[in-house]
Protein backbone atom coordinates (compact mmCIF):
# COMPACT_ATOMS: atom_id res chain seq x y z
CA UNK A 1 0.00 0.00 0.00
CA UNK A 2 2.87 2.07 0.82
CA UNK A 3 4.25 1.38 -2.46
CA UNK A 4 1.26 2.89 -4.40
CA UNK A 5 1.13 5.90 -2.30
CA UNK A 6 4.65 7.00 -3.30
CA UNK A 7 4.12 5.88 -6.86
CA UNK A 8 0.92 8.37 -6.82
CA UNK A 9 3.28 11.19 -5.21
CA UNK A 10 5.64 11.05 -7.83
CA UNK A 11 3.55 11.01 -10.84
CA UNK A 12 1.74 13.92 -9.23
CA UNK A 13 4.52 15.60 -9.09
CA UNK A 14 5.79 14.77 -12.49
CA UNK A 15 2.43 16.10 -13.60
CA UNK A 16 2.96 19.22 -11.27
CA UNK A 17 6.60 19.71 -12.90
CA UNK A 18 5.66 19.02 -16.10
CA UNK A 19 2.30 19.61 -17.10
CA UNK A 20 1.56 22.85 -15.11
CA UNK A 21 4.54 24.73 -17.23
CA UNK A 22 2.97 23.36 -20.58
CA UNK A 23 -0.56 24.23 -19.89
CA UNK A 24 0.82 27.20 -19.23
CA UNK A 25 2.50 27.95 -21.92
CA UNK A 26 -0.37 27.06 -24.19
CA UNK A 27 -2.33 29.17 -22.58
CA UNK A 28 0.36 32.52 -23.12
CA UNK A 29 0.28 31.20 -26.86
CA UNK A 30 -3.40 30.92 -27.39
CA UNK A 31 -3.61 34.33 -26.13
CA UNK A 32 -1.14 35.78 -28.09
CA UNK A 33 -2.31 34.63 -31.24
CA UNK A 34 -5.97 36.29 -30.39
CA UNK A 35 -3.83 39.24 -29.71
CA UNK A 36 -2.12 39.22 -32.51
CA UNK A 37 -5.43 38.31 -34.77
CA UNK A 38 -7.10 41.52 -33.24
CA UNK A 39 -3.92 43.20 -34.23
CA UNK A 40 -3.88 42.88 -37.41
CA UNK A 41 -8.18 43.28 -38.29
CA UNK A 42 -7.05 47.01 -36.61
CA UNK A 43 -4.70 47.12 -38.75
CA UNK A 44 -6.40 46.45 -42.21
CA UNK A 45 -9.57 48.89 -40.19
CA UNK A 46 -6.82 51.67 -40.27
CA UNK A 47 -5.98 52.09 -43.78
CA UNK A 48 -6.30 56.29 -44.12
CA UNK A 49 -5.88 57.80 -47.43
CA UNK A 50 -3.04 60.35 -47.42
CA UNK A 51 -2.60 62.74 -50.14
CA UNK A 52 0.31 62.47 -52.36
CA UNK A 53 2.67 65.59 -53.06
CA UNK A 54 3.79 65.86 -56.31
CA UNK A 55 7.38 66.11 -55.63
CA UNK A 56 8.14 66.53 -59.41
CA UNK A 57 6.51 70.10 -59.97
CA UNK A 58 8.44 71.04 -56.24
CA UNK A 59 11.92 69.56 -57.69
CA UNK A 60 10.82 71.12 -61.20
CA UNK A 61 11.69 68.04 -63.27
CA UNK A 62 11.02 67.81 -66.88
CA UNK A 63 7.98 65.73 -68.48
CA UNK A 64 10.99 62.83 -69.11
CA UNK A 65 12.16 62.76 -65.95
CA UNK A 66 8.25 62.17 -64.70
CA UNK A 67 7.91 59.51 -66.92
CA UNK A 68 11.00 57.81 -65.85
CA UNK A 69 10.22 58.21 -61.94
CA UNK A 70 9.09 55.55 -59.81
CA UNK A 71 7.53 57.84 -57.23
CA UNK A 72 5.41 59.37 -59.79
CA UNK A 73 3.79 55.96 -60.68
CA UNK A 74 3.83 54.84 -56.84
CA UNK A 75 0.87 55.70 -54.33
CA UNK A 76 3.43 56.13 -52.00
CA UNK A 77 5.07 59.23 -51.26
CA UNK A 78 8.27 59.81 -53.41
CA UNK A 79 10.85 59.79 -50.24
CA UNK A 80 8.60 56.30 -49.14
CA UNK A 81 9.68 54.86 -52.78
CA UNK A 82 13.71 55.77 -53.08
CA UNK A 83 14.48 54.41 -49.63
CA UNK A 84 17.78 52.98 -49.68
CA UNK A 85 17.61 48.81 -49.36
CA UNK A 86 18.54 48.89 -45.66
CA UNK A 87 15.31 50.85 -45.34
CA UNK A 88 16.97 54.47 -44.27
CA UNK A 89 15.99 56.92 -46.13
CA UNK A 90 18.25 59.26 -48.90
CA UNK A 91 20.13 62.15 -47.72
CA UNK A 92 18.55 64.27 -50.39
CA UNK A 93 14.59 63.23 -48.95
CA UNK A 94 15.94 64.72 -45.62
CA UNK A 95 16.34 68.22 -46.89
CA UNK A 96 13.61 67.95 -49.64
CA UNK A 97 10.33 70.85 -49.02
CA UNK A 98 8.19 67.44 -50.05
CA UNK A 99 9.13 65.25 -47.25
CA UNK A 100 9.54 68.59 -44.40
CA UNK A 101 6.10 69.97 -44.73
CA UNK A 102 4.55 66.76 -45.60
CA UNK A 103 1.49 66.22 -43.15
CA UNK A 104 2.20 63.55 -40.56
CA UNK A 105 0.11 61.04 -40.03
CA UNK A 106 -2.57 60.31 -36.96
CA UNK A 107 -4.68 57.18 -35.99
CA UNK A 108 -8.03 57.62 -35.07
CA UNK A 109 -8.75 56.42 -31.84
CA UNK A 110 -11.65 55.03 -31.23
CA UNK A 111 -13.35 53.30 -27.80
CA UNK A 112 -12.40 49.44 -27.63
CA UNK A 113 -14.50 46.52 -26.54
CA UNK A 114 -13.44 43.90 -23.76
Amino acid sequence: MENIITFLYVVLGLLLRLAVPVAGTLLIILLLRRLDARWQAEAKLQAIPVEKSECWKVKGCSPEQMKNCSASKSPLPCWQVNRLPNGYLQEGCLSCPVFLNAPVPSMKTEPRSL
